[in-house]
């Protein structure tokens, strides 16, 4: 056991490698194809006219004047960069360059709360004093791994397309002489650019983003060094210490969560707020932090890897996935009653958007069968918990399904009716998926599958529900 490693392979990254081609070929040719590989331009046209008398119909106060100067704005700058990049074809289609960059930022951010899941599920562990888990402890932290190309991607990608992912980066919606002067956005200004004005460059968004990045890594490589050295020396006392640093980074992770939830994905739609929302981006990450640790943990058991783990581990890994999934819906279905029943329009204009367009609405029920009706449905009984065959299938519908979530919560308040699901996006998902499987399975690689002098070791051998 103690010798035990995974061995990530030659044909392994080549699979790997080969993911990221197609990908990328994929993204190139949904650059070449009309609306990038989706709906003809007359379908989004008839959309946009649904979308609009929606939004007007919702709330012909705040909506409207959102959707006009973000149309106005946003529309000149798809265009205009379009014009640069030779791209003339695909902006009159839906715009291709501004759906890559808006996908750049849904995989940045659904797959940084994987990683910071992985991360919040081995400081569980240690927090609760569970032994359970000891055997797959290695997986969840091997996650956590892409936190630092994660911190640097999201830094990135705002810095260079802020413009077109979040509407209040516009400079003349803090001018009260310009005609597309938003009131309730500039109140908000202090949040994004204190201590600049509004409209300048968003220091505190973006101090926000770094001090949570550099907390996560710190804390990451803190756990992940003591866990090395309780490897190499042994004794009681790394337990104790990594307990200690898994509460801190549990704090932490309790604030930073929800103010990134606002920040990177609630701030979107700079109108819209809810007071769930923290809680329900958190659950859509943490349960596919969860499929994505069980499907691992399987795989590698499959491959003849953790011949320790039995299925009794399996079925925790199973009850927590099945549970988190009925989560999530809660959460999902509480944020959408109190709307739907309030029926006031500045709230319900973002279910509109989603629920009453042809562009979305599929999406919108897609969505709810993926992550809540199939795993609900899939992992109900005792034994399905037990059996890989069933745990694999659930697993990768809620990674998938999740996914969709993500491009829900994001597309519609940035694309608006030049949205849509393509080869454009299924590119940009395998491309991301590839590298972000490289960084994990070779932090992996790197160190014993099973923490070999973990004080819990024997507790695990003996779990048994």
């Amino acid at each position: 056991m103690s010798k035990e490693r995974f061995d990530f392979n030659a044909g392994l990254k080549r699979k790997l490698t080969i993911a990221f081609i197609v990908g990328a070929v994929l993204l190139l040719v949904g650059a070449i194809l009309p609306s990038g590989g989706h709906e003809s331009e007359e379908h989004g046209e008839g959309d946009h006219t649904e979308l609009a008398s929606a939004g007007d119909h919702g709330d012909g106060h705040a909506t409207a004047e959102k959707k006009e100067s973000h149309g106005d704005e946003h529309g000149a700058d798809a265009g205009h960069e379009a014009s640069e990049d030779g791209h003339g074809e695909e902006a009159s289609h839906g715009g291709w360059w501004k759906r890559f960059k808006i996908d750049f930022w849904i995989n940045n951010v659904y797959f940084t709360g994987i990683a910071l899941i992985g991360l919040f599920f081995f400081a569980i562990q240690y927090a609760a004093q569970a032994g359970w888990s000891t055997y797959i402890l290695r997986i969840p932290l091997s996650l956590a791994s892409w936190i630092l190309p994660a911190g640097i991607l999201m830094l990135v990608t705002f810095l260079f397309f802020n413009h077109d992912i979040f509407h209040w980066t516009h400079s003349d919606l803090y001018d009260t002489a310009s005609s597309h002067f938003d009131s309730i956005i500039a109140g908000k200004s202090n949040f994004f650019f204190l201590p600049l004005e509004g409209g300048s460059f968003p220091v505190f968004f973006v101090l926000r983003m770094v001090v949570f990045f550099a907390a996560w890594y710190f804390l990451f490589n803190k756990l992940k060094s003591l866990s090395s050295m309780e490897d190499e020396l042994g004794g009681t006392s790394y337990w104790y210490k990594m307990r200690r640093n898994s509460v801190a980074f549990l704090l932490v992770f309790a604030v930073s969560s929800s103010v990134s939830a606002w920040d990177w994905i609630m701030s979107i739609d700079t109108h819209w707020f809810s007071t769930m929302f923290g809680w329900y981006v958190f659950a859509s990450w943490f349960v596919t932090g969860l499929a994505l640790i069980t499907l691992i943990t399987v795989l590698l058991k499959e491959a003849g890897y953790l011949a320790q783990v039995t299925v009794n581990h399996l079925h925790d890994l199973g009850k927590f996935v099945f549970a988190f999934s009925i989560f999530w819906t809660y959460v999902w279905f509480s944020q959408f009653l109190l709307i739907y029943y309030a029926n006031i329009p500045e709230e319900s204009v973002y279910f509109v958007e989603r629920f009453l367009s042809d562009k979305y609405a599929p999406v919108f029920f897609v969505n709810l069968i993926m992550n809540f009706f199939f795993p609900f449905l899939c992992l109900m009984t005792r034994d399905a918990k037990r059996l890989n065959v069933f745990l694999k299938i659930a697993c990768i519908v809620i990674i998938l399904g999740h996914w969709m979530d993500f491009y829900l919560m994001i597309t519609p308040g940035t694309l608006g009716a030049e949205g849509g699901f393509g080869l454009t996006e299924i590119g940009m998902y395998l491309m991301f998926g590839s590298v972000f499987l490289f960084v994990v399975l070779r932090a992996l690689s790197s160190m014993a599958l099973v923490p070999k002098n973990h004080p819990m070791l024997e507790e695990a051998k003996h779990h048994h529900i």
